[in-house]
């Protein structure tokens, strides 16, 4: 049953699980290992932590290409031009500081028989357990005329950074009456409400900036996430300025021309003065080096422990793995990351792995002042985690007090879960 929750309320209840997902046996960890984990976002960082501060005599290695880590939660709000990038990056001083080895390399191969990987310089890591936490990669093949060259003219920014700048500057560009076309893909994908969010927020730059403007959402999808939330929020707050095409009225793009900015779908073409198209997604690439990743793309897991079902002694968590009924979501990776330390920790001590229960939170912004949230409780069930009671949703009919209130602890949220993960 939905029932009334405000940001605060998710915050310390995501805390709360997270905390109590595997405490009392972390606490009696006792045996040591050689632990990698690959990938340093919300999953790969919480879960270094956490197995470091479960046994101080772990090896525990991080290996992330990046010095430093982009946020893609509250990145909207920099597309929109109400926060600068610098404000979404967060490096592993903390991290190395707690005895973690941060490995500045991308992982190149692994030998699942010998146990070992090697990353672009050339180092080798052994390991006892390895932990992907690839977070996306795109599915190109899927959307014909898609590419990385492509990107530059038509970007994604799915990953936050250079491409979140470049879809700001596209804007900034685009004189009034102009249309922005964003193309949603079908799930999975990473964060599914987070494109609508970006549909609000860019209504709310060109509101403000160019308001004779448009936003053509093009979608894979008839039905989304919180979708009476938003729907809502977009005719209180920008009119007409939004216009959704869905999936049975020939929203699903099915190939882009970037010479021409031309996006197809399956009943007509776009061409709009500055298309955002975020492309279908798959496991990041090095699943597929290690062989987690099944045909779907995406890496099948035991939801107890997250270790693969396609390879041994590998555990995947976050955005790359197929979780069932839990969202690809920065909440629900670092919940995860946790529970695979303490999954991996009792089964070096040779103890069964407790029950996880997850909590995954999701927090929307559509307007300065303006928010609403999802909640979600999720345990293992048949071999994947199926949502159990306990999950709330923000109100339809709520005043805007407390719609204030959320997107003030949306920021308090994201201060928390950074710290949390990256110190």
């Amino acid at each position: 049953m939905n029932v009334p929750v405000t940001r605060r309320n998710a915050v310390l209840g995501i805390t709360a699980a997270a905390t109590s997902l595997a405490a009392p046996s972390i606490l009696r960890a006792q045996s040591a290992g050689q632990i990698v984990v690959v990938g340093g976002g919300f999953g790969g960082a919480a879960c270094a932590r956490a197995l470091k501060r479960a046994d101080a005599k772990l090896q525990v290695t991080l290996i992330e290409p990046s010095k430093s880590y982009i946020s893609c939660p509250f990145s909207n709000e920099v597309i929109a031009g109400l926060r600068e990038i610098e404000a979404q990056q967060f490096g592993y001083d903390k991290l190395a500081a707690e005895g973690i080895n941060i490995v500045a390399q991308a992982a190149t191969t692994i030998d699942t028989h010998k146990r070992g990987l090697t990353t672009g310089d050339g180092g080798t890591f052994g390991y006892d357990r390895l932990v992907l936490s690839p977070g996306i990669d795109f599915h190109l093949e899927a959307l014909p005329g898609y590419d990385d060259a492509a990107s530059e003219t038509m970007p994604h920014a799915w990953k936050a950074g250079a491409q979140t700048l470049l879809l700001r500057r596209q804007l900034e560009a685009m004189a009034d009456g102009g249309t922005v076309a964003i193309a949603i893909p079908a799930n999975p994908s990473r964060c599914p409400p987070a494109p609508y969010e970006r549909a609000g927020l860019i209504a709310h730059y060109l509101k403000a900036k160019k308001p004779r403007s448009k936003v053509l959402i093009l979608d894979a999808k008839d039905n989304f996430s919180q979708q009476r939330l938003f729907e809502k929020a977009w005719k209180e707050l920008y009119g007409d300025m939004i216009e959704r095409v869905a999936l049975s009225q020939g929203g699903r793009v099915t190939s882009v021309d970037p010479s021409t900015k031309t996006i197809i779908t399956e009943f007509g073409n776009y061409t709009p003065d500055v298309a955002n198209v975020i492309p279908p997604q798959r496991a990041g690439r090095v699943a597929a080096i290690a062989g987690t990743a099944d045909a779907t793309g995406w890496c099948p897991i035991d939801p107890t422990t997250f270790e693969s079902k396609l390879v041994k002694d590998i555990h995947v968590i976050g955005d790359a793995c197929l979780g069932g009924g839990i969202p690809k979501s920065a909440s629900a990776a670092s919940a995860q990351g946790k529970a695979c330390a303490g999954a991996i920790v009792n089964l070096l001590a040779g103890r069964a792995p407790e029950t996880p229960r997850l909590t995954g939170v999701c927090y929307n912004i559509v307007a300065p002042g303006y928010g609403f949230s999802l909640t979600g409780n999720y345990q293992p069930k048949d071999d994947i985690f199926a949502e159990v009671e306990g999950g709330a949703t923000s109100p339809v009919d709520a005043p805007r007090e407390l719609r204030a209130r959320e997107a003030a602890e949306a920021e308090r949220w994201f201060r928390i879960i950074t710290a949390d993960c990256f110190g």
